[in-house]
């Protein structure tokens, strides 16, 4: 459903404010803000978010080691193969592509579980949480989707929280990155590549509806650039 956000001044000094307490380089007076007032918000729906969490966990599974045939079996079962993107299907199927870059979407994934509700607070300094796995589908021991969705009784984020993290998370990109090229010292023991993950995820996740906003990209066209 959407709603309205709230405004963006607002909620850019409430990021601001939290990557100076992260003593991280301040983004300039010009960075551009997420949406505008009169704009509107909404969260992809649960089932798609929950979708795309499997799949993640499925992709993650591959490059720990999961054989395919298993992986393309569950993602048969779950009625998800349709759901994979082009680069998800050659590296589940036949392992062909970056599996380090593969290996970064577990942090994607704990954002997806923040959205979700299942991870209470997205730590902006430290990697998820050590029991994160138990939050997703067990592949090891065979569970199945609808028996995992059954079992965490997710609940979506309120879009307007959604849209401050997204915020924060632009914000924090930008300072991460920053950081990094300047050879300062992190916060914490995750990088800028930890960072973007997040983002990415939140930028799939988060729809913003006005006259700057394009259509909801799928997920293989999320842009970080900016």
């Amino acid at each position: 459903m959407r709603v309205p956000v709230p405004d963006p001044r607002i909620i850019r000094a409430e990021s601001l404010e939290q990557v100076y307490r992260l003593r991280l380089p301040m983004p300039p007076d010009n960075f551009p803000l997420v949406w505008e007032p009169g704009d509107e918000v909404e969260l992809r729906p649960r089932e798609e978010l929950e979708a795309r969490a499997a799949i993640l966990n499925v992709v993650l599974g591959r490059a720990f080691g999961m054989p395919s045939r298993l992986a393309m079996s569950w993602l048969l079962d779950a009625h998800l193969l349709d759901r994979l993107t082009q680069p998800e299907w050659h590296f589940v199927a036949s392992g062909d592509g970056d599996m380090r870059s593969f290996m970064l979407h577990s942090e994607a994934l704990v954002a997806l579980g923040w959205l979700l509700s299942m991870i209470k607070w997205l730590d902006p300094a430290a990697p998820g949480t050590d029991n994160v796995a138990e939050f997703f589908p067990d592949l090891p021991r065979g569970e199945g989707y609808a028996q995992w969705r059954a079992r965490v009784l997710s609940v979506p984020r309120d879009p307007v929280e959604a849209a401050a993290q997204l915020d924060l998370y632009y914000c924090l990109d930008w300072a991460y990155l920053t950081a990094e090229r300047r050879q300062l010292q992190l916060p914490g023991v995750i990088d800028s590549n930890a960072i973007g993950q997040r983002r990415w995820a939140l930028e799939w996740a988060v729809v913003l509806h006005g006259p700057f906003h394009d259509p909801a990209p799928g997920w293989e066209e999320i842009d970080l650039s900016t």
